[in-house]
């Protein structure tokens, strides 16, 4: 069976210059090639998810540190924590598919979907997309923001932050807001390069399918939430079923959103492609499926906006939108051939 990912061999071979071009693969040499076995791919897997929780806890309990003054210092400490772990993941990946030394580093760029060509339509068309599931959102939003107009309540224009104060204001604060570093910087960066461009290489060349992968990997991703858990029940003080209920359904929303994001990232071979979808969503919150004052106009965007969203999944992800056709070879990082299954 043959995956997305050239082998280890092949990998190592690869200049600057086919970041950019992708170039032909012998199918015979890739049925040839060593790839890592995957059982060693799920357990990297597994250490990844498991260090990228472990470390944000070990300034206090490892390295002993004092308890964080402010939320401020405490979330920093987490953002260096969450760098730490996301290079040692991408370390650990280049190592066991054979890219050890220096001049590997556009090979593992490559392979992590670092890429600088088709950039547009990497944002782009994922942002698009990703848009359609908010059409309700979108609905309900307008409709307050005309209604408020229409009204001129100060209050309402308040609660969206639109005339509460200048744009430049609004924007101003949010960069000085450590909880919008982490929803909207942090936390889709390095967790789209830990559990997409790092995990998906390893379980592809260790034999797995795509279609296996999408509906697999996710699991590492939402696990990685479970320490949230133990932040409500124990530190929080919540009762255990309400801590139950709250992760659960965020463990089921992650889960989602991580099919969603594996299925990008492997269409477009381009890393930035499930990070702006993360970020986007972040913004937006979950999708909204009705509102009381939109008068079912909210819920038949939502209808429509999904149905548009489905039907154009494969067109817009399609690989060859986002990559070179070479030799009649249109998939991402150069190959040819490859197995839903």
């Amino acid at each position: 069976m043959l995956s997305l990912f050239p082998s280890i061999a092949m990998v190592s071979s690869y200049s600057s210059s086919t970041l950019e071009e992708p170039r032909i693969c012998d199918p015979s040499a890739m049925e040839a090639a060593a790839r890592v076995s995957g059982t060693v791919a799920v357990a990297a897997c597994a250490a990844m998810a498991f260090f990228y929780v472990a470390i944000l806890y070990s300034p206090t309990l490892i390295l002993r540190l004092p308890p964080p003054a402010s939320l401020d210092s405490f979330m920093i400490r987490r953002f260096a924590c969450a760098a730490v772990s996301s290079a040692a993941s991408v370390l650990a990946c280049g190592l066991l598919l054979g890219l050890g030394k220096l001049d590997d580093l556009p090979s593992i760029l490559g392979v992590l979907g670092i890429r600088r060509d088709h950039l547009w339509q990497a944002v782009t068309f994922p942002l698009l997309l990703t848009s359609f599931l908010y059409a309700g959102s979108f609905v309900s939003r307008s409709w307050k923001l005309i209604s408020a107009s229409t009204e001129r309540s100060e209050n309402s224009y308040g609660e969206d932050g639109i005339c509460g104060q200048g744009c430049t204001d609004w924007v101003c604060a949010y960069a000085r807001n450590v909880m919008a570093w982490r929803n909207y910087v942090v936390a889709p960066f390095t967790e789209e390069l830990v559990f997409r461009a790092c995990m998906i290489p390893l379980l592809l060349c260790g034999g797995f399918g795509t279609s296996s992968i999408i509906f697999f990997s996710p699991v590492f991703f939402s696990l990685a939430h479970l320490n949230h858990f133990l932040e409500l029940y124990y530190q929080q003080r919540y009762r255990f079923m309400k801590a139950f209920l709250i992760v659960g359904f965020q463990l089921g929303y992650t889960v989602i959103f991580g099919w969603y994001a594996s299925f990008l990232f492997i269409q477009t071979g381009n890393l930035i492609s499930p990070i702006v979808a993360h970020v986007f969503c972040n913004v937006m919150g979950l999708p909204l499926l009705s509102s009381p004052r939109t008068k079912g106009t909210t819920t038949v965007a939502a209808a429509a906006g999904v149905v548009s969203f489905l039907y154009l999944l494969f067109p817009a992800t399609r690989p060859g939108l986002y990559n070179d056709m070479r030799e009649g070879c249109s998939c991402w990082h150069r190959y040819c051939s490859w197995s839903w299954y």
